[in-house]
């Protein structure tokens, strides 16, 4: 006597997924070895994996995953994952124990390509979310048919806590560039905010999201809300017309920095021209600023030692004028060099610390210059006073770039309850 049908084993086998029951899976698979692989061959069915996703069944799902992964894989008749469906019926330790089998399932793309990662946005569970972005930290990048990436979707769907943790993770990977991406109509998420009145988002956005962007019917964002008429939201408008233009020319500043310097180009995968750019450069100019400094440790002629009038022991013997224009030149070579070297680590990871041994250095440069020179004229002291002010600016400006990116890092950390 045969044994039982392969239709009655498939019964079985999604009443085990249903009721969580792994033994009674292995006791299918002894009587069937090739059952899960029949499933490989037929797309969007529901297979036993989805069954036990749905009940919550975390240990069945993850037997099932290990001994098949490509079942993880496969999308249900409405287009939805195992990962999605656990999502989505609030089973949150099969959803951790999906992910931890294999964090790249929170890219899985479903109906209309909404992933896991999209799900929990929408759903607003900041925690899970956290998780999520820490697992695979690339599925921030990931858009929807209608171009929407999860910052879209947290805005849309006014969830504001996601909005915060997306907003902090994409500036602590120095994603900074999907802020200001675009769906099929055009909207960035700064458009979004302001087209569904939320005040606290806009306030989030505005000072890192281009208010000039336009949209498909051609509208910025302050088109947006003058065109709302009575809904408009007194609030909205200070924020708006609040944005800071420190902050919009220091992004723009690092934008083009960005784009002439190769940083841009290394974030989408052109790491080793881009990466060789900066590296010569920032060897010639250190290279420059070594020079320069040692010059005046060193300078043509040497110092006096002896310091019986007319000479002063350790100042420079080289005659007033011809000091004048060694100080003034190799000056300016110096504070170039310095300038481009706070350019090219502006706003990166550990920047503050060499942006402040530039500024030490560069006060040493400056107390020698001072100290080994000659009675100066005004015109050579107005001329040095002016590189040094220069060099100042730069640091401020470098020191403000550090202070904000830490406070945009900073931002949705550990937001751990649901907006």
């Amino acid at each position: 006597m045969g044994g039982p049908s392969r239709t009655s084993l498939n019964v079985e086998l999604k009443e085990a997924a249903c009721n969580g029951h792994v033994d009674q899976l292995y006791d299918i698979l002894v009587q069937d070895s090739y059952i899960l692989d029949l499933m490989d061959q037929t797309n969007f069915v529901e297979a036993p994996i989805h069954i036990a996703a749905r009940a919550g069944k975390t240990l069945f799902v993850v037997e099932l995953a290990t001994l098949k992964p490509y079942l993880a894989l496969k999308l249900n008749a409405e287009g939805d994952s195992a990962l999605h469906l656990a999502l989505k019926l609030g089973h949150i330790d099969t959803t951790r124990a999906i992910i931890n089998l294999n964090c790249e399932l929170i890219r899985v793309k479903g109906k209309r390509r909404m992933t896991p990662l999209h799900a929990v946005v929408k759903m607003g569970h900041v925690s899970l979310l956290e998780e999520f972005l820490y697992s695979c930290p690339s599925s921030i990048e990931d858009l929807t048919t209608q171009n929407e990436s999860p910052l879209h979707i947290a805005t849309k769907n006014m969830k504001l806590g996601a909005l915060r943790v997306l907003f902090g993770f994409a500036h602590r990977i120095n994603k900074e560039d999907v802020l200001n991406l675009r769906d099929d109509d055009g909207n960035t998420i700064l458009h979004i905010a302001v087209s569904t009145n939320s005040v606290k988002a806009a306030e989030l956005l505005v000072n890192n999201v281009d208010m000039g962007a336009r949209n498909r019917e051609n509208c910025t964002t302050l088109d947006i809300f003058r065109r709302q008429g009575q809904l408009q939201k007194k609030d909205m408008g200070v924020v708006l017309h609040r944005a800071s233009i420190v902050s919009n020319y220091l992004n723009t500043l690092i934008k083009r920095r960005d784009s002439h310097l190769g940083v841009i180009g290394y974030a989408k995968g052109l790491g080793s021209i881009a990466g060789d750019i900066r590296s010569v450069i920032l060897v010639v100019v250190v290279l420059i600023s070594t020079a320069t400094y040692q010059a005046v440790l060193s300078p043509p002629g040497g110092y006096w030692q002896d310091g019986r009038p007319p000479h002063v022991a350790g100042k420079i013997i080289m005659g007033s004028w011809e000091s004048s224009y060694f100080g003034l030149l190799n000056t300016s070579a110096f504070c170039a060099s310095v300038c481009t070297i706070i350019v090219l680590v502006m706003g990166l990871p550990f920047a503050f610390f060499l942006e402040a041994c530039t500024m030490f250095i560069s006060c040493s440069y400056f107390v020698s210059v001072f100290t080994i020179f000659p009675s100066l004229d005004l015109t050579t002291l107005f001329l040095l006073l002016m590189f040094g002010g220069i060099l100042i600016m730069f640091h401020l400006v470098a020191f403000e770039v550090h202070r904000r990116k830490r406070e945009k890092q900073n931002v949705g950390k550990g937001v751990w309850i649901r907006d």
